[in-house]
């Protein structure tokens, strides 16, 4: 019962409803990928390429698609990476999970967020204070 209520009005974990039943009615598996998401690729769109889209496995998360399916998924090449034998250029990185909003985030030296004290402007240069 969970699950379907999930389904019914949540988007960010997994597909809806009205996904699934689009992806039963239209969709042709395409591949799946190293993290389980699966690709799907369907009826012609009206700009004349075919509809694709992926069914991520647990929370939606865009950048979870490895660099060979963000090719493929942008129409940058029609040649699926479960169709050759895709290896990943060394300078592309695996997929590291959005750390905003957590603990983990970046906080940039300097930042409000960062903790500790932020260092004293030094140089030529001056803050401006109310009054001078």
């Amino acid at each position: 019962m969970k699950n379907l209520l999930l389904q019914i009005f949540t988007w960010w974990n997994g597909q809806t409803l009205g996904t699934r039943f689009f992806t039963w009615r239209h969709g042709k598996k395409v591949g799946e990928d190293e993290l389980g998401n699966v690709y799907y690729e369907g009826p012609m769109t009206s700009w004349g390429k075919p509809k694709r889209w992926v069914v991520y496995k647990g929370y939606a998360e865009a950048s979870a698609i490895p660099a060979g399916w963000h090719g493929w998924m942008h129409y940058r090449t029609d040649v699926p990476p479960s169709a050759e034998a895709y290896k990943p250029r060394e300078w592309q990185k695996p997929h590291v999970e959005n750390a905003t909003g957590t603990p983990f985030a970046y906080r940039p030296k300097g930042s409000l967020a960062a903790t500790g004290e932020r260092a004293r402007v030094t140089g030529d240069y001056d803050a401006w204070t109310p009054g001078n």
